[in-house]
């Protein structure tokens, strides 16, 4: 099950802030800071280089884009050190107020893998509901006077 939210701000305004690789840090939950965003950013086989945690705790980390449909879907797989690697969709649906996003996370590496999905997006969804705020939050603000 999806974690959503809707937003006054249209796909194209969302859009622009997820394929901004540098204002991951602003709505990811865990990312602290943006090391690097390779200069073709959201095409698949690209990176942001980020780091998660709080100072002196700061682990170095990526996230990759492993596809991505322009406008309304993009495709990522995340390593959450020490966790393991998670695959993350993020998908755009224009509604008459605005945008609806959807967010699917999955673990890909063991042991969470194994955990059922149910389980995993009861476990994700308060993260990713956050995440989700913030994402929606820079949109709108993209498109105040």
């Amino acid at each position: 099950m999806p974690t959503q939210r809707n937003t006054t701000a249209s796909c194209d305004d969302v859009w622009d802030v997820l394929t901004n690789g540098w204002s991951y840090a602003t709505w990811v939950v865990g990312a602290s800071r943006i090391r690097a965003v390779d200069s073709n950013w959201p095409a698949a086989g690209s990176s942001i280089h980020h780091s998660v945690g709080a100072w002196p705790a700061v682990l170095s980390d990526v996230t990759r884009s492993v596809g991505m449909h322009v406008g309304r879907e993009i495709r990522l797989e995340a390593r959450a050190l020490p966790f393991g690697k998670a695959s993350i969709v993020v998908r755009l649906h224009p509604t008459a107020t605005g945008c609806r996003i959807e967010i699917i996370e999955h673990a890909i590496t063991a042991p969470f893998d194994l955990m059922p999905d149910r389980i995993q997006h009861v476990l994700a969804h308060p993260r990713n509901a956050e995440a989700l705020r913030r994402l929606a939050l820079l949109a709108e603000r993209s498109t105040a006077p």
